[in-house]
């Protein structure tokens, strides 16, 4: 279903006001995007990734994201939504890096493999027939790009590609954060595994209408990520009380079953996915998705279960928070 100019403003006002910009910024959004909606370039590489992080932006405006991405931000690469295949669709990265294109904003997601210039490759080379690794892309493309965004873990900090094998304590493939390849640079990080399609979405119109967002230490946008989970979780009552779940589906804070919401920066207990549930309220726990040391937090892993010998002030001790605090 294509979008009218009409029906479109309308939904992209929607999405302002979900993704909490303060209200005096919408209708900036609305002209802003009118403005921009023939000029703002979008190449969205993949490296070493589930593609979960483009399904999660794809499940985020309805109906018919495509039709507001092709239509309204000249989305010139996309391997998941994108028509074109082979030569037809590599050429737009080959014609950005010849021409040397500094009108697009370069979004990275998956990790980036260093050990093989063979591990995600993206088209051949027209001489040796050999194929072109994700690294060379994104390195090429990122010289002069207006913003290079990183979106999910793996591509913020290498997440799951760059855990290491438990056995030889290797990182197989080399795996490395988008920033890695880009000393001196400002990457913008939105990670999560995957990212609420707010962060996104709200990342990119930021960076559209007012430039860089206020960052972080790990160059998150604070907007989204300033908060741990434990400071707005729905079960913060029961932790203040001193109530510790004791099984899956028990009433209480989460802690003791290994939940990581006191270490995890993120809103999603406000903003829920799709609008309905968080992780923490369905009970499932925060599994510190959004942070450097996911997935492997040392030797602790995730769902651990981290109940201590002692008393209640004796594990809040170990989270290295004081009873009471938030």
């Amino acid at each position: 279903m294509a979008l009218n100019r009409r029906e479109f403003l309308k939904i992209m006002g929607g999405t302002g006001a979900a993704i909490a910009f303060p209200s005096v910024m919408i209708q900036g959004c609305k002209r802003a995007l009118e403005r921009a909606a023939e000029r703002t370039n979008i190449i969205w590489l993949e490296g070493q990734s589930c593609s979960g992080c483009s399904v999660s932006l794809l499940n985020k405006i309805s109906p018919d994201i495509v039709s507001v991405i092709t239509e309204h931000i000249s989305l010139n690469y996309q391997g998941v939504v994108m028509g074109g295949t082979g030569e037809a669709a590599t050429r737009v990265l080959e014609d950005a890096v010849k021409k040397q294109r500094k009108d697009f904003i370069l979004i990275v997601e998956g990790a980036i493999p260093t050990k093989n210039d063979l591990y995600c490759t993206i088209g051949e080379d027209e001489k040796t027939h050999r194929g072109i690794g994700v690294r060379h892309w994104v390195e090429e493309l990122g010289k002069n790009a207006m913003a290079i965004v990183s979106v999910g873990t793996c591509s913020a900090y290498g997440g799951i590609p760059a855990a290491k094998n438990r056995l030889t304590g290797e990182n197989p493939t080399g795996a490395v954060a988008v920033s890695q390849l880009f000393k001196g640079k400002t990457v913008l990080n939105i990670p999560g595994c995957p990212p609420h399609p707010d962060w996104m979405v709200g990342t990119l119109l930021h960076v559209l209408l007012k430039g860089v967002p206020e960052l972080d230490e790990y160059n998150r946008p604070k907007m989204y990520y300033g908060k741990t989970v434990h400071e707005q979780c729905e079960r913060l009552y029961y932790y203040k009380r001193g109530i510790f779940a004791k099984e899956w589906g028990d009433k209480g804070c989460l802690y003791n079953l290994g939940c990581l919401g006191m270490d995890s920066g993120c809103d999603i207990p406000t903003r829920k996915w799709n609008s309905v549930n968080s992780c923490t309220d369905c009970g499932s726990g925060c599994i510190g998705c959004t942070e450097k040391a996911f997935p492997e937090y040392g030797k602790r892993g995730i769902y651990q279960n981290l109940m201590a010998s002692g008393d209640y002030k004796e594990k809040v001790v170990i989270a290295g928070i004081k009873r009471g605090e938030v």
